[in-house]
């Protein structure tokens, strides 16, 4: 009886965890589409209440008209005229005080993270952390500069390390590139083996025989 549930378990634990992370998500969204509906409802006509409430028990409207601002968004930016848009909306944002270090933290960071071009989060690698001796995984996240750069050595890189099981909360580490072991499994392998807290062991990358001739 015990073999059977620990292995019915198996089958349905990654499911309803799905499931559930899926429902906060869209439960997220609503919320946030809810708070618009109350906005609109402020400014609005009192005539257009009864359609405002109508929207408001619509469940899954919010991820839906989210999905939509992001995709028309995204077509509109991509021509030259949305690109000006966007420029004169990251000049008023950026010349109001308070907001604008809190909006140029975030933007830089969304570039960093979502640039095609960019390096982080692309590696996944092996260091010694907390201490020397005890080994866990981490991912590159760029290089130190500036500032900080001139007080450090030469050759270092910038890496994030995440907790287990929740990989979204971790630590900031500057290492000597030295110090480093980069990995061949790719970063989803790495971070299945982190949540998983080391049950799931991504296979290795290993070489191919050689063909006889």
């Amino acid at each position: 009886m015990r073999k059977y549930l620990l292995t019915g378990l198996i089958v349905w634990l990654p499911l309803a965890i799905t499931i559930w992370v899926l429902l906060w998500l869209v439960g997220m969204l609503d919320a946030v589409f809810g708070g618009f509906l109350s906005m609109l409802s402020a400014v609005t006509p009192q005539s257009m209440d009864e359609a405002l409430q109508r929207l408001r028990t619509i469940p899954g409207l919010g991820v839906l008209l989210v999905a939509t601002v992001l995709l028309v968004t995204g077509a509109l930016v991509s021509n030259v005229a949305g690109r000006w848009f966007v420029r004169q909306w990251d000049t008023l944002f950026t010349n109001i005080p308070i907001v604008k270090s809190i909006y140029n933290s975030v933007k830089k960071v969304s570039d960093t993270l979502f640039s095609s071009n960019g390096n982080a989060f692309r590696t996944a690698l092996l260091i010694q952390y907390p201490r020397a001796g005890s080994w866990t995984i981490a991912f590159q996240t760029g290089v130190p500069s500036g500032e900080v750069a001139g007080h450090l050595g030469a050759d270092m890189i910038s890496v994030y390390v995440p907790t287990t099981p929740n990989p979204t909360s971790g630590f900031f580490l500057m290492l000597p590139r030295a110090d480093v072991i980069e990995l061949d499994m790719s970063v989803d392998q790495a971070l299945t083996y982190v949540i998983s807290m080391g049950s799931v062991v991504p296979h290795a990358n290993l070489p191919k025989p050689a063909v006889p001739q």
